[in-house]
């Protein structure tokens, strides 16, 4: 039997990625496309513009199938993995009745109202890429938590009237849900001509974003947990149960049916920042980076390999996103003075991420009663050495890349594996698609220097909340 092949969709919150592996997890070929700026209608909402999910899935899929050199017949299957904690509403077709909602817009933590008289369906963002792919009204209960009628600990709708009433969403408005690893249906004729896809493929069922993520970067045991260097950046653990009244470690459905992960607090706009900073350089420096033969990140992160561990004293807290329920909180960067450059204003972002992730962890770790040893990078930033070595002397643990950087690509496809029968669960895939790159360990003397700027760095908002609240109140 000649090698088969499997695709992982990953729709994040920035670009649609589709990336075709060999059963041994190996890239074979993959391609992307940015997905649109958003649509920001009013203050707190967050829109993606006409059809910009599917739009950018289609692009991307035709690239990748256009670079495959083998048989199509040979591709056994597709995960599907996209942005959680976002909702779209579709008409009776499965069309959009509206503008699908970013997780980042303020709708998604309220009820529903049914004001708009073409909504017939609601569901997650995995949802409708399942209808527009398959043709099915299913979806996997792994992307359904906060803000759904949904039972935790069941994995399925609840049973319980009140929580429809409490979330505005009647039954019948809403998909069938099915487990991870299942299948939710194959690949239409009118699919395959948009995206290119092969028709008849099976699609499968993974879970939220981060789960799927944390599963493509083999991230189990007790003592070794992932951080995701996304838009929204977080930290994840195996876990055993579904924890109640927690503060510091959310569980969330795993990508292996009735287990769960973890979650961390985390970063609103957390790599997010990273890429507002390169557009504020601007064109030129683009430009220049280009002339260099660099990307404007590697560039950047050139120029802050020069800068010395603490960014002379310059420090930013990360609020570019402030949270629901305290509207007042903004981005701030504090202790300029004549040495600092580009590099340091840089560098100074990659130690905010790592030192909030920080606090972030160890309340975590304390929550659940264990200690790491060991944390798994994953995200685009993760391909930067002085970003690991900060994130290494920071969290004084080693840190590791995997071979694939795209996680959540892997972790999908590693579902499909597993639906297609190529391996016989979860461990012996990820065993079989998963391998270590890289590992960076901490710098002692950098470790004194962090340990000193942590307290301080923690307390900033303690002095900085009260003028903004001030502000708020002149610029909201």
């Amino acid at each position: 039997m000649g090698e088969k092949y499997i695709i992982g969709i990953d729709e994040g919150s920035q670009s649609a990625k589709i990336t075709i592996f060999d059963t041994k997890g190996n890239i074979v070929c993959e391609d992307k496309e940015p997905l649109r700026p958003y649509s920001l209608p009013k203050p707190g909402y967050v829109e993606h513009p006409e059809d910009d999910w599917w739009d950018a899935i289609c692009a991307a899929s035709k690239k990748c199938m256009g670079k495959f050199q083998g048989n199509t017949a040979d591709i056994v299957g597709i995960g599907l993995c996209t942005i959680r904690c976002c909702r779209a509403y579709l008409k009776e077709d499965g069309s959009l009745a509206q503008p699908a909602l970013s997780w980042m817009d303020i709708r998604v933590s309220q009820p529903y109202v049914h004001e708009n008289p073409d909504v017939r369906w609601i569901c997650a963002s995995s949802g409708y890429i399942t209808n527009r792919l398959t043709g099915e009204f299913k979806d996997t209960i792994a992307n359904y938590e906060y803000g759904w009628p949904v039972d935790v600990d069941s994995w399925k709708w609840s049973d319980d009237p009140e929580s429809y009433k409490a979330t505005g969403m009647p039954r019948k408005m809403l998909f069938e849900l099915v487990m991870p690893g299942d299948i939710l249906g194959h690949v239409t004729k009118e699919a395959a001509l948009r995206t290119g896809l092969p028709e008849g493929v099976p699609v499968v069922a993974t879970s939220n974003d981060k789960a799927v993520e944390g599963l493509g970067t083999g991230c189990m045991g007790d003592t070794t947990a992932c951080l995701s260097l996304g838009t929204y950046t977080t930290a994840m653990m195996e876990g055993k149960e579904n924890l109640q009244g927690t503060s510091y470690a959310w569980p969330k459905f795993s990508c292996v049916s009735h287990k769960y992960l973890y979650d961390s607090n985390g970063i609103r706009r957390g790599m997010w920042t990273i890429s507002w900073f390169r557009e504020v350089l601007g064109e030129s420096y683009v430009k220049m980076a280009k002339e260099r033969g660099m990307s404007a990140e590697e560039l950047l992160s050139q120029e802050a390999e020069e800068v010395p561990v603490g960014s002379d004293g310059l420090m930013t807290v990360l609020d570019w996103l402030a949270p629901v329920d305290a509207r007042y909180k903004k981005g701030i960067m504090i202790g300029f003075d004549g040495r600092h450059t580009r590099g340091h204003i840089y560098r100074s972002l990659l130690e905010a991420v790592a030192m909030t992730m920080k606090k972030h962890v160890d309340d975590m770790q304390k929550e659940v009663g264990v200690t790491l040893e060991k944390m798994i990078v994953t995200g685009g930033g993760s391909n930067s050495d002085l970003f690991m070595q900060i994130l290494a002397d920071v969290f004084q643990m080693p840190t590791v890349r995997n071979e694939v950087n795209g996680a959540a690509g892997l972790g999908s496809a590693i579902c499909a594996a597993v639906a297609a029968g190529i391996y016989a669960g979860f461990d012996e895939a990820v065993a079989g698609m998963v391998r270590i790159k890289d590992t960076f360990t901490p710098d002692p003397e950098n470790i004194r220097l962090y340990q000193k700027m942590l307290p301080i760095y923690l307390g900033i908002t303690e002095h900085t909340d009260e003028v903004l609240k001030k502000t708020y109140e002149i610029f909201e």
